[in-house]
């Protein structure tokens, strides 16, 4: 199977870094929020990936053209014009980056890479900027179960502020950010069959918009529940939280 992530938008809410690089390489651990979300999916088996660019691109070209130099010890011998890599750190992956556009839709930039899916095989979609311990293997399973054109992940996103706990007018205790709303939301992780690019009028075209409406209404589009660990990075604060996890050695979406 192989997956579409979508990696060239702006991220003007996390300006203080974005303005330097696109959003799915500012890193979290010293490793781009990409490479985490590419761990993922590596872990379940997927490991070829199609990667739509837009939002200076070629920062993410350049970084898997020397990914060996970002992820190995290397010796450099200038006398002799020669480069030695040491303990190569090497993924079984295989990366096709395509420029999709600076100001392309989200479906837009789907529907600009479908000649390089496989038809009538499923394909994973997802966004360049949130991490989750999900289950794939368990949605891969779902999403054939159910035979329809699409799978979207439901999740449930954690509260912003913590929690009185009262009782009557007295605060018995607090719960530190508790679920939202108990709402499902759209957790960006997606399994879809490769018809529903036709669904796509063209680059204007938001995915979140008419194409998923359309799946909806048709009764092609089923949701597989994930109650556990999911956050995107659409804030610096959000950043910051995820690295906290990170370096406390307790990162739940590490899987690998």
């Amino acid at each position: 199977m192989k997956a579409v992530l979508l990696a060239g938008g702006l991220g003007t809410r996390i300006s203080e870094e974005s303005h330097l690089k696109p959003k799915p390489m500012i890193e979290i651990g010293g490793r781009p929020i990409l490479w985490h979300i590419m761990k993922i999916y590596a872990a379940h088996g997927v490991n070829e990936f199609i990667i739509c660019l837009g939002y200076k691109g070629y920062v993410i070209k350049e970084y898997f053209a020397n990914y060996f130099l970002h992820m190995s010890d290397v010796t450099f011998d200038m006398a002799n014009n020669r480069m030695e890599v040491h303990h190569r750190h090497a993924e079984p992956w295989r990366v096709t980056l395509v420029d999709t556009g600076e100001s392309t839709m989200t479906g837009g930039r789907l529907r600009r890479v479908q000649e390089y899916l496989e038809p009538g095989q499923p394909f994973c979609f997802t966004y360049g900027d949130g991490v989750a311990d999900l289950d794939m293997a368990a949605q891969f399973a779902f999403h054939r179960a159910h035979g329809r054109q699409a799978t979207v992940t439901a999740v449930q996103p954690p509260g912003r502020y913590g929690a009185l706990v009262r009782n009557g007018d007295t605060v018995a205790g607090f719960e530190e950010k508790p679920r939202g709303d108990g709402g499902w939301i759209n957790g960006g992780f997606f399994v879809l069959q490769p018809e529903v690019i036709d669904l796509i009028d063209g680059d204007a075209t938001p995915w979140e918009a008419e194409p998923m409406q359309r799946l909806a209404q048709s009764g092609q589009l089923q949701a597989f529940e994930h109650a556990g660990f999911w956050q995107p990075m659409d804030t610096l604060r959000e950043k910051n939280f995820l690295e906290e996890l990170w370096q406390s050695g307790q990162a739940p979406w590490k899987c690998w």
